[in-house]
């Protein structure tokens, strides 16, 4: 089965039209908050999250080929340095975010800053869904995609948000640490050519020091699963054969 992990600001609709297009079985997973109910006394920061992926998964009962975007993807790339026999195989973008040396982006250093990051969400939910589409469509998403991102945000979000990234300073790497040594489930980095905020040269560190397959995606960028999804799926379902080959 193939499990799917969304990022911020995103639900696990993020990957609609993407599995819509996929003969393989597979499942979307919501962070709580994110679309979805936050368990009592939840926390979400970092660690909150990898425990409820780590816990989601098992709860499958069967390795799985988990695919990660964004903070999808830093969580995957964690449950794969320490619970690989939770994975079949694991595919990510975004790699670089795991690096030691990674440097939050712009948008990351206001949420992690008190007031600064309250503002910046109340300032948004404030906006036009049209407005906040927009943004996204700079990036390279489609309207259509663009305003289903758009739609996702809510205030409960925005508070997970500010949480998660208030937890992970200076970096994920910082707090989780530990030498990054090849995986024991096959892995594929994704390295989107138009991804502003990948580092190609940075994930492909990453991608050697953990025996990790990387794999370029011209001409996209950091949502390209929503600007073209049956040319995603495909590459998704391509990948996914090619690591479970490669274990054979």
């Amino acid at each position: 089965m193939i499990v799917f992990l969304h990022g911020v600001p995103e639900t696990a609709t993020l990957w609609d039209d993407l599995r819509a297009e996929l003969s393989e079985p597979s499942v979307a997973l919501s962070l709580p908050g994110f679309g979805s109910p936050r368990p009592a006394g939840f926390t979400s920061t970092k660690d909150a999250y990898l425990a409820w992926v780590i816990a989601e998964l098992e709860a499958l009962g069967e390795p799985v080929d988990l695919i990660g975007h964004d903070w999808g993807a830093i969580l995957a790339l964690e449950v794969a340095r320490r619970r690989s026999d939770l994975l079949s195989s694991w595919t990510v973008d975004l790699a670089n975010a795991i690096h030691p040396d990674y440097i939050w982006h712009g948008l990351a250093s206001i949420w992690q800053t008190p007031e600064a990051g309250e503002q910046f969400w109340t300032d948004q939910l404030a906006t036009s869904l049209a407005e906040r589409s927009g943004v996204f469509q700079l990036f390279g998403v489609p309207e259509a995609g663009a305003l289903k991102l758009a739609e996702m945000a809510d205030a409960e979000m925005a508070e997970c948000i500010l949480r998660l990234y208030r937890s992970a300073t200076p970096n994920p790497f910082a707090d989780w640490g530990g030498a990054l040594t090849p995986c024991q489930a096959p892995g594929t980095v994704l390295i989107a050519d138009n991804d502003a905020f990948g580092d190609a040269t940075l994930a492909t560190e990453v991608a050697t020091a953990l025996g990790a397959r990387v794999q370029h995606l011209a001409d996209r960028g950091h949502w390209w699963a929503l600007e073209d999804p049956a040319a995603s799926a495909a590459m998704i379902s391509q990948t996914v054969a090619a690591m479970s080959e490669t274990e054979k």
